[in-house]
């Protein structure tokens, strides 16, 4: 077994101070981003690994079957593991499955990232020959990610992630479309003042989709009137956008909201501004997590096929490890509107 690499070594190959390298990997203040970077490379150059196990194998190949290991990567969230939140789990859950169907060894492990996206450790599977290919779940990928995914020339599958260059294989729901639809449905409702929460201009790219899909829809109705609620969709951001966006147009009459965690954030924020669902007021949502059918009122939703994505994202990269050579593949599912409770016809 080689040395092992310590703080030390890349100290001394990123030329900076052992205390620098210390607060660069755990991501925290006052370290210039080009530092930070310089740090990171370091570290994978040396193949620099923490303390904290962060790779699980959690499924194993069948004795007869043919020996490959893949990776997946997923950005984690403050205080939500990724096996908790409501979306991604569905994900990681369809990988698995496709992956025990086909006796293949799948390795977990999470990539903390700073305030700029920029990775702050190095995730096991990019060092050494643990993987044969990665599934990077939830994340922008950032430059130095990239760069580092390049020179292992590792073969990548997307999943529900983004990059600014278009070298990877993707599995990503049909965002625009589902958004269209959905306030498309409010507009056949009736409602003709629809306002939209947790989105941005500069929102993550998928968010980002949503809001252009109510746009558009709105526009081909001959609706003039929007009502955005600019806001990310952590913390108390979606509460007090909607409080602060109804209490200026009280005329808005339904919602749609980014994502259903939004959603469930902006019904507690209604609610307790003594709006009634949906007699006052009607909200549509996106993802279909599971607590969704289980609110008061029951919420209408587009349903992505989180299983599926996973699974399809399992074939892709199999395809690439097989066909390197083959030609890059973005695969679109479509989500469909589940009608419940949270949506209510005007009068004409």
């Amino acid at each position: 077994m080689g040395k092992r690499v310590t703080l030390a070594d890349v100290a001394q190959e990123s030329q900076v101070s052992v205390s620098t390298v210390s607060l660069a990997l755990r991501d925290k203040p006052g370290i210039p981003p080009e530092t930070r970077e310089r740090v990171l490379r370091a570290a994978y150059a040396l193949g620099y690994r923490s303390d904290q196990p962060k790779a699980i194998v959690i499924q194993e190949a069948g004795p007869n079957s043919r020996s490959r290991s893949l990776g997946v990567i997923v950005k984690t969230e403050p205080n939500v593991p990724p096996q908790g939140n409501p979306f991604y789990s569905h994900v990681l859950a369809g990988i698995a499955d496709a992956c025990l169907n086909k006796r293949i060894h799948l390795l977990y492990t999470h990539l903390r990232v700073d305030g700029h996206n920029l990775p702050i450790e190095v995730p096991p599977v990019l060092t050494g020959d643990v993987a044969e290919g990665v599934f990077l779940v939830g994340m922008y990928v950032s430059e130095p990610l990239q760069r580092m995914l390049q020179e292992r020339n590792l073969p990548v599958v997307l999943v529900d992630s983004y990059t600014s260059s278009d070298i990877y294989d993707a599995v990503v729901s049909d965002n625009f479309g589902g958004a269209y639809q959905a306030v498309n449905y409010l507009v056949k409702r009736g409602h003709r003042h629809i306002g939209i929460v947790g989105s941005g201009p500069n929102a993550y790219p998928s968010i980002r989709e949503r809001r252009e899909g109510y746009l558009k829809a709105l526009s081909d109705s001959g609706i003039d009137a929007t009502y955005c609620a600019d806001c990310v969709s952590a913390n108390d951001e979606p509460v007090e956008a909607s409080k602060t966006l109804l209490q200026r147009h009280p005329e808005v009459t339904a919602l749609f909201t980014a994502n259903d965690s939004v959603a469930i954030a902006v019904m507690r924020a209604v609610q307790a501004m003594g709006r009634r669902l949906p007699a006052d007021l009607s909200i549509v949502s996106f993802d279909d997590i599971d607590t969704a059918q289980y609110l008061t009122p029951a919420l209408t939703t587009m349903r992505v096929d989180k299983v599926g994505m996973g699974r399809m994202a399992v074939q892709l990269l199999i395809n690439r490890l097989e066909f390197p050579d083959s030609s890059l593949v973005t695969a679109v599912l479509r989500p469909h509107l589940v009608e419940r409770d949270s949506v209510i016809s005007l009068p004409a």
